[in-house]
């Protein structure tokens, strides 16, 4: 049972990162569009993250401190600041969509409108951030996020056409034009390799107070976490492949992408679905607005992170206040919660080079890793990433332009 706990904290990681708010209808709409031949699009992805995370995390474990903490000692000042101005402006925008998504959830458990149910999200996550202990929060996020399960046992539930899907792998069924096509595979690689993922997931390492002793835990997280969140987002584009393409319907808001679960098995699907659909977006809500306040405490070498009473990290725990304060105005504007993320995602693939180069870096440095530094293996993967992430990165906002962000 404590090997099964052990990994919640790279479950909540995944979940929140794979299958938030903006991955559920981005997900869903690919399927409903593209079908499932975008899906590679999430292996490389979850092949990307569980290659940095792994970094992250050894990082953590060896040196005994987070990634962003050592980002601005081995850079310097200057290009820490500009890492930590493109990370922490996505991290906003993100929880703003976010706490909005958990919102949608709430409205279609209720029917009260979303903006009613906002500030009500908002105050519990930060009461939840700073009363409730770390372990506490990531075992029962974590764990409660995997009510989404339910989509892949829907997937198989609804009989779906596996010739037809695996025609899909390799043949787009879609009339879109190709830079549609490269604009939502852009947008799916950032949100597998979301910025804030590493950022979270070695300062958690941080709050559980790993060490070398722990590389093995470590490792569990990040390889059953990380595919399970991928396996997830697949099992959700292809309940609309299965359901919503045959009837060239496009999915673009929250009711309709948990419609397939209430198709295979009625209310009890439905009830299951909005509740996975409520926890991991409100552990999403958590993930971003800690790992908004541990990168700019951690910056300025401010005392942070919840293994400390909040009154010995004070500066810490108003950055998070101020940041959920923030996200809430946002979404209170009547900004589609969607939208926003969506938009977030492609502004996130544009900079995932400034967060992963560094923990390439960083994991290569002997002065912090000792014998624990990168493999021929990690580093020839690494330095293919890399590539791959400039590519993105020039090409992101470009197709954002020309294609009108998918529309």
């Amino acid at each position: 049972m404590k090997r099964f706990f052990a990994v919640t904290l790279g479950i909540l990681t995944a979940i929140g990162g794979f299958v938030d708010i903006g991955d559920l209808v981005a997900n869903a709409l690919v399927g409903s569009r593209f079908g499932l031949s975008l899906a590679w699009v999430v292996v490389v992805g979850v092949v990307g993250i569980c290659l940095f995370a792994e970094m992250a995390g050894r990082v953590a474990a060896v040196s005994g401190r987070p990634v962003f903490d050592l980002v601005r000692e081995r850079l310097g000042p200057r290009a820490g600041l500009l890492n930590l101005a493109a990370s922490f402006g996505i991290n906003l925008l993100t929880l703003a969509a976010e706490i909005g998504g958990a919102a949608l959830a709430l409205e279609l458990a209720t029917g009260i409108d979303y903006l009613l149910w906002v500030p009500a999200v908002g105050l519990v996550a930060w009461l939840v951030m700073w009363r409730v202990k770390f372990e506490t929060m990531e075992r029962v996020f974590g764990l409660a996020g995997l009510a989404l399960v339910v989509f892949l046992v829907a997937f198989f539930a609804l009989g779906p056409d596996y010739g037809e899907l695996g025609h899909q792998l390799t043949h787009n069924p879609s009339d879109d034009g190709a830079a549609t096509y490269w604009f939502y595979a852009v947008a799916l690689l950032g949100a597998a390799m979301t910025p804030y993922e590493v950022f979270f997931f070695s300062s958690g390492g941080v709050e559980e107070r790993w060490t070398r002793r722990d590389l093995g835990v470590m490792r569990a997280n990040v390889f059953v976490g990380f595919p399970l969140g991928g396996l997830l987002s697949i099992a959700i584009a292809g309940c609309a492949a299965t359901v919503f393409l045959p009837q060239m319907i496009e999915v673009d808001t929250l009711g309709q992408m948990v419609l397939p679960a209430g198709l295979a098995f009625g209310q009890i699907g439905l009830a299951l679905v909005i509740f996975g659909v409520f926890a991991a977006t409100f552990g999403a809500t958590l993930e971003t607005a800690l790992s908004s306040g541990y990168s700019i405490s951690q910056y300025f070498g401010w005392q942070w992170g919840k293994y400390v009473r909040p009154r010995e990290a004070s500066r810490f725990h108003a950055t998070l206040l101020v940041s959920t304060i923030v996200a809430v105005a946002l979404i209170l504007t009547t900004v589609d919660p969607i939208k926003v993320t969506e938009y977030s995602l492609v502004l996130s693939a544009a900079a995932l080079p400034l967060t992963y180069l560094p923990v390439l870096m960083i994991a290569n440095d002997p002065d912090y890793m000792g014998d624990r530094v990168n493999g021929r293996l990690s580093n020839t993967l690494g330095t293919l990433y890399m590539i791959l992430l400039l590519v993105v990165a020039v090409a992101a906002i470009p197709l954002m332009l020309a294609t009108k962000a998918g529309q």
